[in-house]
């Protein structure tokens, strides 16, 4: 922990009572107040989990794309500790974090095979909230 990268240089530690998953699915919430990354397996249970909340990023600083890329750093590394080499990545929400996101997965060593919006999009469903006059 000497320098900026110390954290980039960390060993991946063999995870107890391990799964030893191969591929998974990176899933990225990308909020406009936060940033949540879930790994699970194809089969869909999860793996690892980090949120910038949980990485020590309090108010506005949640929402930035710094947080989202320690966030998906953090929870890239729990993955590969229980031997996770490969993933499609699937993107919700508007947020400023989508992109940082994936390019620290892609960066800290998981290969990366697909990358896909799953951001709801309604066929004009709910009414919104009414305008704020300022």
């Amino acid at each position: 922990m000497d320098g900026p990268d110390a954290d980039a240089k960390q060993k991946v530690v063999k995870a107890k009572g391990s799964k030893n998953v191969n591929s998974g699915i990176v899933h990225v919430l990308a909020t406009f107040n936060n940033t949540i990354v879930t790994i699970t397996d194809k089969r869909g249970n999860v793996i690892g989990w980090s949120t910038a909340g949980k990485m020590g990023f309090r108010g506005s600083r949640k929402s930035t794309a710094y947080a989202a890329q320690v966030v998906s750093q953090d929870a890239c590394r729990q993955a590969m500790g229980h031997g996770l080499k490969e993933a499609d990545v699937k993107v919700k929400g508007p947020g400023s974090g989508r992109e940082s996101a994936v390019r620290a997965v892609q960066g800290i060593g998981i290969e990366v095979k697909s990358i896909s919006d799953v951001t709801p999009i309604p066929h004009n469903g709910c009414r919104p909230k009414k305008a704020r006059r300022v």
